[in-house]
């Protein structure tokens, strides 16, 4: 039972981490990538769609990302979804092909982007203690309905830490990361 337990509160975990990182690679750095603009919805026939879904996104230089759509009706669409975006980039279009251009990010900037990241980092360890606390109140209610013993109990609350530590632990790695990129100029 406690096992159990342990093994979705993992999963769980493991699902906030996998999250966190979507959002960090979505999270513009002074080098181009792809990450930037996957996930960006694109307004495609009335139903936003991701844009790596409608064409190959490709980074041919440090600071350029060309997109190529798919279908080359779609190429306004993709346009107006970046310009509206919190990207801050402008596109360029020959007709084929999206350029765009990643200007060197400003001091200011690469700040309010590191706080921006400190914020998200709190949050998947909140995500992760509530986690935590979840699987704590199924292990006591387990031990009140007397299905499990207090040793077992203890046990179970002991490696469910273990677990919490680590995973935060993960977030603490993941913010570093990306802070460096973020101020690396």
């Amino acid at each position: 039972m406690i096992k159990d337990i342990l093994n979705d509160a993992e999963t769980r975990m493991r699902g906030a981490l996998q999250a966190l990182r979507d959002d960090l690679a979505a999270v513009r750095t002074g080098r181009a990538s792809p990450g930037l603009v996957e996930k960006l919805a694109v307004d495609y026939y009335g139903t936003p769609t991701p844009l790596m879904q409608l064409a190959s996104i490709s980074v041919p230089e440090a600071h350029t990302i060309t997109i190529k759509p798919f279908d080359a009706s779609t190429i306004k669409a993709i346009e107006k979804a970046i310009q509206t975006s919190e990207l801050g980039l402008n596109p360029n279009n020959d007709g084929k092909i999206i350029h765009l251009g990643l200007p060197p990010l400003t001091e200011e900037r690469r700040r309010n982007l590191v706080k921006h990241i400190g914020h998200r980092l709190e949050e998947a360890r909140i995500a992760i203690r509530n986690i935590r606390r979840d699987a704590q109140n199924d292990m006591r209610d387990f031990e009140k309905e007397k299905l499990i013993s207090e040793d077992d109990l203890k046990r179970g609350e002991d490696d469910l830490q273990k677990l919490t530590d680590k995973h935060v632990e993960e977030v603490g790695t993941l913010g570093k990361t990306k802070e460096t990129e973020i101020m690396e100029v």
